[in-house]
């Protein structure tokens, strides 16, 4: 038999010492699929459950660029939303506050001066218990909106580079105003349902999770746990791992997304062709607007909605300063070279069954490094 190759071997020794419990990982160069692999589990507790090709993951903030991000260049290059319209503008009970006078752009790139997190979880959660129904309801929605306008920024607005989930919230909150349906709509009708990305969905929680729950694409044993959550009192399965997007109804603009690695595939080959100027979904022109680094503030990685390489990168050492990428709490991640057209899909489920578990940080930019090497270097 002959010894694993360094891909393989070093996915299989990644789950041996625990960086996570099982994982899929999808490379593709030039178009054509170079390296698939199915490592581990998808489940430890409360049995063990192997992963496949086809297990779903939770993306968390995968959710960024392949829904957020991807609806937003479709409404701007439909002529639909401004990149530098104001936030007050699109979402009017917005006007007047702090935060109002931001534009699209500033949230896209971090550089709103909103900060990075909040539990707003915790005050939906309180307001359920008097008023039950109201977790995961539109009116919750409206109330995190509403929290994010009382916010008093951390720094006056494009100043300073700070990653904000907040800022993605009322990003997925002004595309559903503006397109007149839900993010989740949007994206499954102008998107993936034309790219064939199957399965990408959100998982609806609160008073709409039955009725929602019929429709899903897949068998919801096909998707790997996350955390055992002692906020849920359960191990975390086939709902978001998130708790702000579990409280407002499990569709939000900073997390939601499950799919498996080959449609998170579908939809970053829609991304780099049309970067390359190949027939695309996506006009190459606002592509490369928003997967280049737009340098605002001075320093920042950030482009519009996707992240470049800025050392130390979670991309290693060799992918190209055009790369585009983004990572996703749970343990998942993407990144791009439009250079040598590589593409890497890495889908694990690190936070299972507990989110104390930082060894991906120093794994990622090692698998990206060897696959680089082995695929690119070599080639």
């Amino acid at each position: 038999m002959n010894p694993p190759d360094p891909i393989t071997k070093a996915m299989q020794l990644a789950v041996e010492t625990g960086v996570f419990p099982g994982a899929v990982l999808l490379v593709r160069v030039g178009g054509r699929l170079r390296y698939q692999g199915a490592f581990g589990h998808a489940s430890l507790i409360p049995e063990p459950v192997p992963v496949s090709l086809e297990t779903v993951y939770d993306l968390a903030s995968l959710t960024k660029p392949l829904a957020t991000t991807t609806a937003v260049l479709c409404l701007a290059q439909e002529g639909r939303l401004g990149l530098d319209e104001s936030i007050g503008a699109v979402l009017g009970e917005l006007k007047g506050t702090a935060i109002g006078e931001a534009t699209v752009a500033h949230l896209l790139h971090h550089s709103s001066g909103l900060p990075g997190w909040r539990p707003f979880y915790e005050r939906i959660a309180e307001r359920d218990l008097a008023q039950p129904g109201f977790l995961g309801s539109a009116e919750a929605r409206q109330f995190v909106m509403a929290l994010i306008g009382q916010e008093a920024l951390l720094a006056p607005i494009g100043t300073r580079s700070l990653y904000s989930d907040l800022g993605f919230m009322l990003l997925g909150l002004i595309v559903e105003r503006r397109a007149g349906c839900s993010l989740a709509g949007f994206v499954r009708d102008h998107v993936y349902a034309t790219l064939q990305a199957e399965p990408l969905f959100f998982i609806r929680t609160g008073r709409d999770k039955r009725e929602a729950s019929e429709g899903l694409p897949v068998d919801l044993h096909r998707v790997a746990s996350t955390e055992e959550d002692t906020w849920r009192g359960r191990v975390v399965r086939a709902e978001v791992h998130d708790e702000n997007a579990y409280a407002m109804g499990g569709v939000a603009g900073h997390s939601g997304l499950f799919g498996t690695a080959e449609a998170v595939l579908a939809v970053s080959g829609c991304w780099l062709n049309g970067y390359l100027g190949r027939d695309s979904l996506f006009r190459s022109d606002w592509v490369r607007r928003f997967t280049s680094r737009q340098d605002q503030p001075s320093g920042s990685s950030w482009g519009l909605g996707w992240d470049t390489p800025s050392p130390p990168s979670s991309s290693g050492t060799k992918f190209s300063p055009q790369s585009f990428g983004h990572l996703g709490y749970t343990g998942t991640s993407l990144w791009v070279d439009p250079r040598c057209e590589l593409e890497v899909v890495l889908l694990s489920n690190r936070v299972h069954p507990t989110r104390k578990n930082d060894k991906i940080r120093e794994f990622r930019p090692k698998i990206h490094d060897i696959i680089y090497e082995g695929l690119i270097a070599d080639s």
